[in-house]
């Protein structure tokens, strides 16, 4: 079997890294994890000797190279099908790429004002910036609404674990830094993605990091 290779960013700050290494940790097989400090002097040349793209993540699987995390996601789940990281229902998947997409390529204003930093407890004024509570709103009645209509047979968002739960988990983990209340019916969702044993584990690789210059 070909090699699989992860190369992601620092963990405390790459959420794009984090949704592929959670769909790939659930494929279970096994794979070498190349980190990459960010915002160091040497961070674009360690990057360039493997993605063509200049960014993290990157996949490598034998001699086929795949960036950007959703298309990273979506090779695994056709490379892997026995992982189903997409649901089986033809409904149920068709929603999972559609709030997945939207995750992908959406809210701006939630990604501008609110960065991941996984392991911080604070609050900042960007919480209060034009369009975040509406990007917040719009999360929150996405989580409850797919799985009160599709998560019936697990506590994700559509039951078992699927990648449009990797790719929430780095809102999870936003909401967590910067004090974000949880709708009560997101409670149960919100303590399903930060007990995933991948999620753990990358939690605790993260605190050794140092912290970007940005955040000084």
């Amino acid at each position: 079997m070909s090699e699989l290779t992860l190369v992601v960013g620092s963990k405390n700050y790459s959420s794009w890294s984090l949704r592929p290494y959670l769909a790939l940790a659930h494929t279970g097989q096994p794979f070498r994890e190349v980190l990459v400090p960010l915002d160091t002097p040497e961070t674009a040349a360690l990057i360039a000797l493997h993605s063509p793209s200049g960014r993290v993540p990157v996949l490598k699987h034998g001699d086929t190279v795949v960036w950007d995390s959703l298309s990273i996601c979506e090779y695994l789940a056709e490379a892997f099908p026995e992982a189903k990281l997409w649901p089986e229902d033809r409904a149920m998947r068709a929603m999972a790429r559609s709030v997945t997409s939207e995750m992908h390529s959406g809210f701006t204003a939630l990604r501008t004002n609110l960065p991941m930093d996984l392991l911080a407890r604070k609050t900042v004024p960007g919480v209060d910036a034009p369009g975040v509570h509406a990007d917040i709103a719009r999360i929150q009645a996405l989580w409850a609404g797919c799985r009160e209509r599709y998560g019936k047979g697990g506590p994700f968002l559509f039951g078992a674990f699927s990648i449009a739960d990797a790719f929430f988990a780095p809102v999870v983990t936003r909401f967590v830094t910067y004090g974000v209340p949880f709708r009560p019916e997101n409670a149960a969702y919100r303590d399903a993605v930060l007990g995933l044993p991948a999620m753990l584990k990358w939690t605790e690789a993260a605190q050794g990091e140092p912290p970007l210059a940005r955040y000084r």
